[in-house]
This record gives C-alpha cells, structure tokens and sequence, in this order.
C-alpha cells in the first residue's frame, strides 16, 4: 500500500471514529494550513473518495493516486481562500436563499425535496453535506460577482465590433465550440527560470498527448486549472464566449486538434476542440417590461438578515395597502430610481442582473414579487407593464454584451484566482 493509500486509509478511519465506531488509530490531522485556516485530512479524503466515484460512473480513467489527492487539495486551498475572504467581507448566504436553490437543484431533476434527500442517501451523500457544498457554492459567487463582475464593462464600441464580425463569418448558422483546457500555471511574479519550467512543462505534455495521451487524463493529472477535476471541459460555448486568447486559434481547428503552449499572464495553455455544432439563426421577438423596485442594501449598520427583515416589512405594508411608490421614495437604497418611486422605466432582457431580472420575468402585471437578493442587496420588484416586439437587432444587441461579459470574466476570473493563491500563506502538512 503506497504512502497516500495508508493516509486515506487513515483520514476514513478517522471518519468512523468521528460517527461512534471505536477504532484503534489516530485523531483527524491537518492536511494544509491555508492562511487562518486548515483542511483536514478527512475533509480532503472525502472530496477524493466523493472525486473518485463521479470519475468511475463516467466511464474515466483515474490519474495516480498521489496526482488525484494533489489536484483535490489543491482545489480545497483555492475554495478555502475564497471563502474566508468572503467572511471577511461580510458576505453570507442566508437560510431562504439556500432553501430556494436546493429546491430548484431538485425541480430540475424532476424531483420532490424529499425524493432529492433519497436520491442523495442512495448515493452515499449525506444531505447536510451537500447543503453545505451548495451554501459555499452561492458564497464563492456572491464573492466573485463583488470582486470581478462588478469591475468589467462592456462599451457600446466592443458590442459594435463584434456584432461585425459576426456578421462577417456567420453564414446563416452560428456554430459552437466544446472546447478543452490545461493550464500549467505560474506565479503572478514569476521569474525567467519560473516561465521557462512551466513553458517546458506544457510543451512535454502537448507531446504526449499529441503520441496518444488522453487529453481529460492529462488535465486531471497536471492542469492548474478550475476545471481540472471536470477533465479541462469549458462546456459548449459560443465563439465570443471563447476567451479571446483562445479565439484566434478556434478557426483554423478541426475536431480533436490540440494547439499550444499558448502564453499569457496565468502561464501556459493547452487548447482541444472537443466538438464542433452548428445553430440556425432565427428571428427573435424582444420583450421590454417596464417595471419598479424598492432596494435595501445591507451595510455597516444593517446586516444582510436585518435588510432581509426590513424588505419583509416593507413587503407587507404594500401588501396591506401602503403605496409602492411612496415606500420606494422614503425607504429605497437605490437613490436614482427612489426619487421616481423606484421606477427604473423600459427594461430590455440583459440589462439586469440574472436574479432581479428572473424574477422579474416572472411576475405577473401588478404583481408584487416576494423578497429576492442580489449582490446589490434585497429587491422588491414590481412589473407595471410589458411589450413586446420584433427587435431581432436589439435581441442580438443584448446577447453580444453578455457573450463579451462573459468571456472577460472568465479571463478575468483565472486571474484574480491566481493572484489570490499566490499571496496567500499555504502550508501543505499532508504527508509528514
């Protein structure tokens, strides 16, 4: 039995010992100090063994042992650096909001909440567990939303620009791309002998898999990337979707082509076309709603629960008969649309947030919404009318800018995440 086959061995024995059944071994210990925190070796077993099942179900072949358990802990150290920055900046998810979106989880799997909790015990997952994994989910983008989404602007210019060049290459169909990633990272400061190793790392692993590696096997072993554990797949995305380092090679690809190393501020990047689709174009009906809202933003003084309790009460006195706009002028944090009684005007689909705009897409007219949060603070939401037209251009308008959003969060995301980790106090322990 290898050195890290005996540790799991130890951290799962430490488990049982946890949940009443006596054995003979050692207490849990300390796998990695991350900053003020720690990750236990029974935290890190259970990501492996949990890891290791989803890789067997989906037919793909386990890296080493030791690679497996260093790609896991490397995950933990980044999602536990997130998670206490999100401490320290007061962001907190509450009980309703992780009611609601373990709800939705089941909803999309057809199932009842008590039909998901089975589900999960047939799988060995026990449903506290994975209410939790869910709460640090919604935390870590709540923390990513206030960090990175919120600095990024898209200018009319760039949504201009793109639109002619898609009109440029498009042929009536707008094809998608399944697409590949490995990253061989180096450090925000990295020097010239720094670059270089990392550079000839990349170049020795585009060989092999080039010789007949597997390129998921290969991404789950050495990637330095988010989605390493899922085998480097980004997903089926959109050439503007396509984070614009990677663009430029996509045209020139077929499907199983692999291009690299390709250089930029995070390090070295190995790119795979995994799958190529075509989609038809169409005309699009645009829906504009007109709509109204009162904002209670959490701050020094009020924390999340008191503006959730204070949006709650204004609520209810609309309910019992209170005027909207009077409310949204005396008591509305968002100053531009209170002095208008919270009237925010003619709303186009992707002028909001994904939250406040899924709500309101929801409302009926008149229809006053139930408390939803942002990671502006706490909404009550009104739609006063709607209109709808054939607005193909305005459609794709709206669609541009969130396509480029998108790309440069993604770029901008890999790189806030690596300056994170790279100043951040770490020290591996597993294995002493």
């Amino acid at each position: 039995m290898g050195k890290y086959s005996r540790r799991i061995v130890a951290g799962l024995m430490g488990l049982l010992f946890v949940h009443g059944i006596v054995l003979a071994y050692p207490i849990d210990r300390i796998a990695a100090v991350v900053d003020d925190g720690v990750i236990l070796e029974s935290e890190l077993y259970f990501k492996v063994e949990s890891l290791r099942r989803t890789l067997l179900q989906s037919k793909t072949r386990l890296p080493p042992e030791d690679v497996l358990i260093k790609q896991v802990l490397e995950r933990l150290i980044v999602d536990k650096l997130q998670l206490q920055m999100a401490e320290r900046g007061g962001i907190k998810v509450d009980e309703e909001t992780l009611h609601a979106a373990v709800q939705q989880i089941a909803q999309r799997n057809n199932m009842s909440l008590e039909q998901f909790r089975k589900s999960l015990a047939s799988e060995g997952m026990d449903y506290g567990d994975f209410v939790e994994q869910i709460r640090n989910e919604i935390t870590i983008s709540r923390l990513r939303s206030s960090q990175v989404n919120s600095q990024i602007k898209v200018s009319d210019l760039e949504v201009r620009n793109y639109m002619e060049t898609k009109d440029k290459s498009a042929g009536g169909a707008e094809e998608q791309y399944l697409l590949g990633h490995i990253l061989i990272a180096t450090p925000s400061a990295a020097s010239s002998s720094e670059v270089q190793k990392a550079k000839e790392k990349a170049e020795k692993l585009l060989s092999e898999i080039r010789r007949g590696m597997d390129f998921k096997q290969a991404a789950l072993s050495a990637s330095d990337d988010e989605q390493a554990l899922k085998g480097g797949d980004l997903g089926w995305r959109k050439k503007a979707e396509i984070p614009s380092l990677f663009a430029e090679y996509i045209d020139d690809m077929n499907e199983g082509d692999v291009v690299g190393p390709v250089h930029s501020s995070s390090g070295f990047h190995l790119i795979k076309l995994l799958g190529l689709k075509g989609k038809d174009g169409a005309e699009h009906r645009l829906t504009k709603t007109h709509a109204r809202h009162i904002l209670i933003k959490p701050n020094e003084l009020i924390n999340n629960d008191d503006a959730r309790k204070k949006i709650v009460a204004l609520r209810n006195r609309i309910e019992h008969g209170e005027d909207f706009a009077t409310l949204a002028k005396g008591h509305s944090d968002d100053k531009g649309s209170a002095v208008k009684g919270g009237d925010l005007g003619w709303v186009q689909p992707g002028a909001l947030v994904p939250a406040f705009e899924s709500t309101m897409n929801a409302l009926a007219i008149k229809q006053l919404s139930e408390p939803v949060q942002t990671q502006f603070g706490w909404h009550l939401i009104q739609v006063l009318e709607r209109q709808e037209s054939d607005d193909t251009v305005e459609y794709l308008k709206n669609q541009a800018r969130e396509e480029i959003f998108r790309r440069k969060v993604d770029e901008e995301t890999e790189l806030w995440i690596r300056r994170l980790r790279d100043e951040a106090y770490v020290e591996i322990r597993l294995g002493q």
